[in-house]
């Protein structure tokens, strides 16, 4: 079974793969190698039960995943006790384009949608969807304060923000209680963030591992013949210990199954 680590000082564990959910609902204006097709619910739910029945039980989703929200409120029906669900606010998108509310009040609105589109009375982590301005959503939006109260409300368990600066990482850290940050073979600048999480007993979920899709299809300079890259990857991201998860976000079968196993 997929081994699981205690989230900060959460009371959550979650398993080391996460499944991503932004392929349930859209596929445009993603940066993913090859175009694919929106599964339908026949395949999003074998792909579920394959990520269950594998020890899998994060499961990723935000506003700006087109309506995976929606599609997650019904494929989970009945197995809701089963997963952990981490979704965001901040990002909308809307006709093919990304737009941003940092508002408290659109924090605030935006959850209970998440809660009636999940058919859930408590969303397990709630981030901001970061448009590259972490601090400045932090210091003078009030979005994070916003979610610190519908905490207390009991509406969510954890918060914290999808960074996308250093910067931004630690002061998110500092402020709530999970971090998701980017680490890949290419990209290594946000390790200090995990290294002050760690320290901190903060969350830390991990995005683009395999920097959406592309490290699969290269092999990193100066690699060895049958080196393989995803393997590579993860021995290094889970080597260190303030790294709890790293969210994949797959929906061919196949290419779940070599994922966990590279594990």
């Amino acid at each position: 079974m997929l081994p699981r680590r205690t989230l900060g000082k959460t009371d959550m564990e979650v398993s080391l793969l996460g499944l991503g959910t932004v392929k349930l609902g859209r596929n445009q204006g993603v940066k993913y190698p090859q175009h694919f097709k929106i599964p339908d619910d026949k395949e999003a739910a074998t792909l579920i039960a394959l990520a269950k029945d594998s020890g899998i039980n994060l499961i990723d989703t935000a506003p700006a995943y087109g309506n995976s929200e929606q599609r997650l409120g019904k494929l989970l029906k009945g197995q809701r006790q089963d997963w952990l669900i981490c979704t965001k606010v901040g990002e909308e998108f809307i006709n093919g384009q990304s737009h941003y509310d940092f508002s408290p009040e659109h924090a605030r609105s935006s959850v209970e949608r998440s809660l009636r589109r999940l058919n859930t009375d408590v969303l397990d982590i709630v981030l901001i969807h970061s448009d590259g301005n972490d601090e400045e959503i932090l210091r003078q939006h009030g979005t994070l304060n916003a979610l610190a109260a519908l905490k207390k409300e009991g509406k969510i368990r954890a918060i914290g923000m999808s960074t996308k600066t250093v910067e931004g990482g630690l002061l998110a850290a500092e402020q709530g209680d999970v971090v998701m940050i980017t680490w890949n073979l290419q990209y290594p600048h946000d390790i200090p963030v995990a290294d002050y999480c760690h320290q901190q007993g903060k969350g830390v979920l991990i995005k683009k591992a395999l920097a959406s899709g592309h490290s699969a299809q290269t092999q990193p300079l100066g690699s060895g013949r049958g080196d393989d890259p995803i393997k590579r990857c993860f021995k290094m991201i889970f080597a260190h210990p303030g790294v709890h998860s790293a969210i994949i976000g797959t929906i061919n079968p196949d290419h779940l199954r070599a994922n966990l196993s590279a594990i």
